[in-house]
């Protein structure tokens, strides 16, 4: 990374690499910090050296999601996983190297078509046939990819430092979010919701993961987003 920064002098440098398989990393918590933590650090440190801003992405997991209102971004991070705990590890560091470096913060990223996104899994569970069980006492900001690059450009042209929450607007359960994103689909499937204790899992996840910012606007509603993805406009 270091040469390839050196070489091609780029005015910002955007690190969307991350280590995000949450449960795995209960049992691999040195490749989760290795690509989360010590990664993003690297690429700081290359950027200050040859004149680079940075952004990087992270996320709602470095809150435990013990409040009632969303997270702003004077809030400090207490994460409850492996995971939350790399990448509140990688803002640290980066944000220890300069003042030349934005941090987002986002949560519950969905779009394009990799089959990995909550919609895509939601939708090919039903298609198949399968029980969709969804948990519903843990909230967040659906959030569409399209509109978050398109927030993180504005920001970086912008010269925007320090950390910045950038999520769709509406706070939801994973239950409602399945719902919508079945109706919109127009695939016929009753959603079960489930409480986290039905639905154990290696890493703990914030109950309440949504955010909000003091610095930048709400992205669009979730749900229209969704409608977006759906239709492939």
């Amino acid at each position: 990374m270091e040469d390839v920064i050196a070489r091609e002098r780029p005015d910002v440098v955007f690190n969307c690499a991350a280590y995000n398989a949450v449960d795995r990393a209960e049992t691999e918590k040195d490749a989760a910090f290795a690509v989360n933590a010590d990664g993003p650090r690297n690429i700081a440190v290359a950027c200050r050296r040859h004149g680079a801003s940075m952004v990087h992405f992270s996320t709602n997991y470095v809150f435990e999601g013990s409040t009632a209102e969303p997270y702003v971004e004077s809030d400090e991070p207490s994460p409850l996983s492996a995971y939350g705990s790399s990448k509140a590890a990688g803002e640290r560091y980066v944000l220890g190297v300069g003042t030349h470096v934005m941090v987002i913060r986002t949560a519950a990223v969905f779009g394009g078509r990799s089959g990995s996104s909550f919609p895509e899994k939601i939708l090919q569970r039903a298609r198949s046939g399968e029980p969709v069980r969804v948990v519903s006492d843990q909230t967040v900001n659906p959030t569409y990819a399209r509109d978050l690059a398109a927030a993180a450009l504005e920001l970086a042209e912008e010269g925007v430092a320090g950390i910045v929450h950038v999520v769709g607007r509406g706070c939801s359960s994973w239950d409602e979010v399945a719902r919508v994103v079945l109706a919109e689909s127009g695939v016929a499937a009753a959603v079960e919701s489930i409480s986290t204790a039905e639905f154990p899992a290696p890493a703990r996840r914030p109950r309440n993961g949504c955010l909000a910012s003091i610095r930048f606007h709400e992205l669009r509603p979730w749900q229209e987003a969704i409608r977006e993805w759906v239709s492939g406009a």
